[in-house]
């Protein structure tokens, strides 16, 4: 029987992988003027990280992770998000004691078990970034305004930034209190997850995916905790809010925002596109930190997946400039030619230039047909006549100009001759 892929994964094959890259080199681009470092941590974890870290009441704990038990009788979780990693990193390696500020990003597969449908897979990709030891309200203006950017300057429309701020641990229990003085006498109406909620995390009610549970919430008036946030948490709000519009970023307030995780604190935000589902979302987590063993530092962080972001792509057309084309084909004419060829292609490689030749023993008639389809600049030929004379032949695809060159001058002829067609271009 025929092995196939494990459901909920997929192959990128080449026609596919060009607009991934593409993505992928914006993502970079973006940090990389932001003063961002990238960090690349483990894909899998112990179990007890992301219990702790994410929040044993989240949909990810309860009911997505992949969980096993090593040789070691240890149980090991493959990651389903990048933030706890990264502040495992950050703790474990004491890079608190060695920068003020760490900004760092990251890109790579994460995995959760869920239900495969459009835009979620059981094996996906995200980038992302976490900035860790600074409070301040123009950080969270900055790194909202960071996941807005990255999509935006990569072509896609409609974007919009949902905002608002869920408040820390002087406005919270009181918000938390009023809620459930509200929720509990009709407890046995809610689903079975906000009834869960109610008893661990009541906010992340606002977070149900049921109708009725939001209509219930809506009926009994139930505040959302951006109207019953401290002086503190009020003022930092209206900071970050001033910051976006000072940098142009489009954002509405939605006060039913609280994101899926349980570490966040005060800002949370995500990026959505009309008709679509969230595409980057992310918020400030000022007690990760010290809950996985660190000291009391801030952190703010979001993160985007990258298959959502493709799909949307390919949907709006998104024109990305793609070159499949190499600068040099080597055409063997004979047996006689295939060292020198190899040597050739070689030495035209370690130049940087992008060479092909033939390994099938194709005719030449048949190799200049693969040159054109790949639409190389120039051909070399070498054949028993040229290595016997100690030249090669060159000849332009475009112009269809066709010269000997000496076997030691070629590499520096194509060099130049490429220079000049790119520098006309």
């Amino acid at each position: 029987m025929q092995i196939q892929k494990p459901r909920g994964t997929y192959d990128l094959l080449p026609g596919e992988i060009e607009l991934w890259q593409a993505f992928e080199k914006n993502v970079r681009r973006h940090f990389h003027v932001a003063h961002y470092t990238e960090i690349r941590t483990p894909i899998f974890e112990h179990t007890e990280l992301f219990v702790r870290g994410v929040g044993e009441t989240t949909d990810i704990v309860e009911k997505e992770m992949y969980n096993f038990v090593d040789r070691g009788n240890r149980s090991l979780t493959l990651r389903p998000e990048g933030t706890a990693g990264v502040v495992r990193a950050y703790v474990e390696n004491k890079r608190y004691g060695k920068v003020d500020l760490d900004k760092l990003y990251y890109l790579g597969p994460m995995f959760r078990y869920e239900r495969p449908q459009g835009g979620r897979t059981r094996q996906f990709y995200q980038y992302g970034c976490e900035v860790l030891g600074s409070n301040a309200p123009e950080l969270d203006a900055e790194v909202v305004q960071l996941s807005y950017r990255i999509l935006a300057d990569f072509g896609l429309q409609h974007l919009q930034v949902e905002l608002n701020s869920v408040g820390c641990s002087v406005c919270r229990p009181l918000h938390r209190d009023e809620m459930l003085a509200l929720v509990l006498p009709r407890q046995e109406e809610f689903c079975s997850d906000c009834q869960r909620r109610m008893e661990k995390n009541p906010l992340r009610m606002f977070d149900c995916k049921h109708e009725n549970c939001q209509r219930l919430l809506t009926e009994l008036q139930v505040p959302s905790i951006a109207e019953r946030l401290c002086a503190e948490c009020a003022e930092h709000f209206t900071t970050v809010q001033e910051h976006l519009t000072a940098m142009s970023v489009p954002y509405q307030l939605n006060g039913k925002l609280v994101r899926g995780l349980d570490y966040y604190t005060r800002t949370a935000w995500e990026v959505t596109t009309e008709g679509s589902s969230t595409l980057a979302g992310g918020g400030r987590y000022n007690g990760l930190i010290k809950e996985l063993g660190g000291p009391d530092i801030p952190g703010i962080g979001f993160a985007g997946g990258m298959e959502r972001v493709i799909q949307l792509a390919v949907e709006q057309q998104v024109y990305v400039p793609v070159s499949d084309s190499i600068d040099v084909y080597v055409a063997v004419a004979d047996a006689s030619a295939s060292l020198p060829a190899t040597e050739l292609v070689a030495a035209l490689r370690a130049e940087g230039i992008a060479t092909e030749r033939d390994f099938n023993g194709k005719s030449l008639k048949s190799q200049l047909k693969t040159a054109d389809r790949l639409h190389a600049q120039w051909v070399l030929l070498l054949g028993e006549q040229e290595v016997a004379k100690g030249v090669v032949g060159m000849k332009s695809l475009a112009s269809g100009e066709q010269m000997d060159v000496p076997a030691d001058k070629v590499v520096a002829t194509i060099i130049n001759s490429l220079k000049k067609e790119r520098a006309s271009q």
